[in-house]
């Protein structure tokens, strides 16, 4: 039985991760910086709290480890933007030192989960291929720039089997609104709750959305199939700008009574108008494909809001 150990196992994209490896009969253990995970995990599941940089926890925890995916990152664009110094404090020193007490043990392979929205920057051509040129606008990709690239420079020097995977926009089940990070998720929420949507320029920026399962197989997939020290895409290769994301939402909002309320502010510097990932390398090489369409997705995302809002109301069904 391998045992797995995921760095930001209670997120949202590393609970759906974490539900997958054990369906796998893999052993799980999950470092998180709550005393008390904020996400349910299987009851198989090790549970560790505590800083992930901390190099004392790092060597308990990975002791009898195979494998290691590293999801933790404390920040979001907005908030490097308000912070770029703490971005930086946040979120390199940890990585680092994971990478560094990794080699100490015998991991077969260590996943990094960079981000394919950001590190890219203003894109040159659509879809976005691992080999095209990284200019991130906002300190959030630098700083998962940089971190990729210690993580290589381990593998270069040391031996540190890592590959990286860079996924496009998340969304569905579990994902917490209001944020800065997840428009699906804040969308369904303000309807749900009569607040006004906010979309930046006439009909937003337009992203890659990959129903969250979706993202947690890619990186299974590239787990158990991706070659060491390569780089792997994470998209479905087609766009759907703020609007139209909206014009999916609006049946579902219609059917149940509420009003979709959008109010149009001026585009910002920091928003890459477009991002796109070719993933054609994953699939040939893992034969990873997403299995769940988009209008699936929002269905699913919606009927999951939709029903914790009446839980957190006292209403019924």
């Amino acid at each position: 039985m391998s045992h797995c150990c995921v760095i930001g196992g209670t997120g949202f994209i590393g609970s759906h991760l974490v539900e997958q490896l054990v369906s796998q009969a893999r052993q799980v253990t999950v470092i998180g910086r709550s005393k008390i995970p904020t996400r349910d995990l299987p009851r198989e599941v090790r549970y560790l709290a505590g800083n992930y940089g901390d190099e004392k926890l790092l060597l308990e925890a990975l002791r009898d480890v195979d494998e290691v995916i590293h999801l933790a990152h404390s920040t979001v664009p907005k908030t490097s933007f308000d912070n770029p110094i703490q971005d930086i404090l946040a979120n390199l020193p940890a990585s680092v030192t994971l990478f560094d007490a990794a080699t100490r043990f015998s991991i077969r392979k260590l996943v990094f989960v960079s981000s394919g929205g950001t590190v890219y920057g203003k894109a040159c051509s659509l879809p976005i291929t691992e080999d095209h040129p990284k200019s991130p606008i906002s300190p959030y990709g630098i700083t998962k720039l940089t971190i990729e690239n210690y993580a290589m420079m381990f593998q270069k020097l040391k031996g540190l089997p890592v590959v990286c995977v860079r996924p496009s926009n998340a969304y569905g089940e579990r994902q917490r609104p209001f944020v800065d990070q997840g428009f699906v998720a804040t969308a369904i929420a303000s309807v749900l709750s009569g607040k006004e949507i906010t979309v930046f320029g006439d009909r937003g920026t337009t992203r890659d959305y990959v129903h969250v399962t979706d993202v947690a197989r890619g990186i299974l997939a590239s787990l158990e199939l991706g070659q060491i020290g390569s780089f792997y895409n994470l998209g479905t290769g087609i766009g759907k700008n703020n609007m139209e994301v909206l014009d999916a939402i609006r049946p579902y909002a219609e059917s149940a009574g509420y009003e979709i309320r959008v109010k149009i502010e001026p585009g910002r510097a920091f928003d890459v108008p477009a991002n796109l990932l070719d993933s054609s390398k994953l699939r040939k090489e893992t034969r990873w494909d997403p299995m769940v369409t988009f209008e699936e997705g929002i269905r699913r995302t919606w009927n999951w809001f939709s029903r914790n809002s009446q839980e957190r109301r006292g209403l019924p069904g």
